[in-house]
């Protein structure tokens, strides 16, 4: 596994050192956070990969860091605690989380942890493009037809409309939608 940037935040200076050492013992970098807030600044300031987050901690909590980080700056997270209340495993994994680990945690279960927050933290994230990437090709598969619609019915032929916009987007150096767009405004325009 690649050598990874690690937020540690936990308002327990010993369990942040006791990490920190195996997570360099692992080959990785601690970001040493005592709360919330220190670990919301890290992750903006720093571009980590990976956030380990104590439920409870002052000023701002695991969970709404948690929160934040996955909104703002996305990375792989996982959740600290000493507790194994069912509540609380209820409100993490309402969070996009990669991953719980009760304290104590020793260097294996951490390894282990980590190396399956990252792996599904990637999946996610390709997962989220290609779904970005098909609704982009639909948006402009749409809009091509609208725009092939109105050449149509200007008297060109369905080919020759396709071609048309082929040759707008290539000659202004524009995209397929970009080029539908523009004939669709200028359609809007002359209504």
């Amino acid at each position: 596994m690649r050598k990874l940037k690690i937020i540690v935040a936990d308002d327990e200076s010993i369990i942040r050192l006791g990490l920190r050492a195996m997570l360099a013992d692992l080959g990785h970098e601690a970001l040493l956070a005592a709360n919330g807030r220190e670990a919301l600044s890290l992750a903006r300031s720093t571009s980590p990969d990976l956030a380990i987050l104590d439920i409870e901690m002052p000023l701002t909590d695991g969970l709404e860091a948690a929160r934040v980080i996955a909104r703002k700056h996305p990375m792989a997270i996982l959740i600290l605690t000493a507790y194994s209340q069912q509540d609380l495993i209820q409100r993490a994994a309402q969070l996009p989380i990669q991953g719980y680990l009760v304290k104590p945690v020793n260097e294996r279960d951490l390894a282990a942890a980590i190396e399956v927050a990252i792996a599904r933290f990637e999946e996610t994230q390709a997962a989220a493009r290609e779904n970005a990437e098909l609704r982009e090709s639909l948006v402009t598969r749409k809009l091509v037809e609208r725009a092939r619609g109105v050449l149509t019915r200007s008297g060109m032929s369905e080919e020759e409309a396709y071609l048309a916009i082929q040759r707008q987007a290539r000659e202004r150096r524009i995209t397929m939608r970009q080029a539908a767009e523009a004939i669709l405004a200028a359609k809007a325009g002359y209504s």
